[in-house]
């Protein structure tokens, strides 16, 4: 083994992880100028470039991205041993780290943190609202949520929330000045609030049923956002007719904040899971998030 290498990988990772130098500074609580010395050292003893850098970007080369595989499999080995000693202890330490679409932050994730911070004070739950489909291992995030289909079958899933009615919504005021569309051809004829899908760039065409077959429709309007709930905000603020999920907007529904159009024409998805790879899946910090999530869902199945 390399000892005079071991000093510097998690820096390495870092950058790797971050694809700055800046911000892998940041995190590990170092000055730029010493992550890039230790990325440096690294790179003459290994006699090859582990980044590819240019002004705007970082990216591993392909020597870097062998090393930084099976560095990041030790590091988890480390881990895994770390966590199967602190098991023998009372109170759960250290840092879990999740991956979540912003959906996820306004559907259930708070009752679950807060049960979380009850049960183990000396944990950190670290959630990183992220719209991109990230790869959560070589992120180096212990756990993701996404919606049920955008899983890779190699992962294990835990249910956050049952599906999920994605529906279309306006306020009275804008259905008042604007008139109620009764088919999805009117909806050319409104100001619908757009989705910029942050991950690929494109705008997001709405997943629709008709005679009871899922289409997707292009709309267009004068607002267009990439947080769901600034969508719920626009529509109740009359802008617009908002897309978004019937659990964001249900207590505006149920007040008469907002109000349903076309209900024969919304979709159900198949709902948030928590999902991480197997070999993680005995993480004690990992196993008492999940038990906290069912819990929280136990509670909300009596109400």
């Amino acid at each position: 083994m390399d000892r005079l290498l071991l000093p510097h990988l998690p820096a390495i990772l870092a950058v790797a992880r971050t694809r700055s130098f800046a911000r892998a500074a940041a995190e590990l609580g170092l000055g730029a100028s010493a992550v890039s010395h230790s990325v440096r050292s690294a790179e003459e003893r290994l006699g090859t470039p582990i980044f590819a850098r240019t002004t705007r970007s970082v990216a591993l080369t392909e020597q870097g991205q062998v090393l930084v595989e099976a560095a990041q499999r030790a590091f988890d080995e480390i881990d895994a041993a770390a966590e199967k000693v602190r098991a023998g202890q009372r109170e759960v330490t250290g840092l879990l780290r999740i991956n979540a679409p912003r959906l996820a932050l306004h559907m259930g994730l708070t009752p679950i943190l807060a049960l979380m911070a009850t049960r183990h004070p000396r944990l950190t739950v670290e959630v990183i609202a992220d719209d991109a489909l990230t790869d959560i291992v070589a992120q180096g995030f212990d756990a993701g949520i996404r919606l049920g289909e955008m899983i890779a079958q190699d992962m294990i899933a835990v249910r956050m929330t049952p599906p999920l009615r994605a529906i279309m919504v306006a306020s009275p005021d804008y259905l008042s000045a604007r008139g109620r569309p009764t088919g999805l051809t009117e909806l050319s004829d409104h100001n619908c609030i757009g989705f910029r899908l942050l991950a690929s760039g494109a705008i997001y065409e709405w997943d629709v049923q008709q005679d009871g077959k899922d289409v997707r429709v292009a709309v267009s309007g004068t607002a267009r956002v990439s947080d769901p709930a600034y969508a719920r905000e626009l529509a109740s603020a009359g802008i617009g007719i908002a897309y978004i999920m019937e659990p964001l907007v249900r207590t505006d529904l149920a007040e008469g904040r907002l109000l349903e159009i076309l209900p024969e024409c919304a979709i159900t998805e198949p709902g948030l899971f928590l999902y991480f790879p197997r070999r993680a899946a005995n993480a004690r910090k990992l196993r008492e998030f999940i038990d906290a999530l069912k819990d929280v869902r136990s509670a909300d199945s009596r109400d």
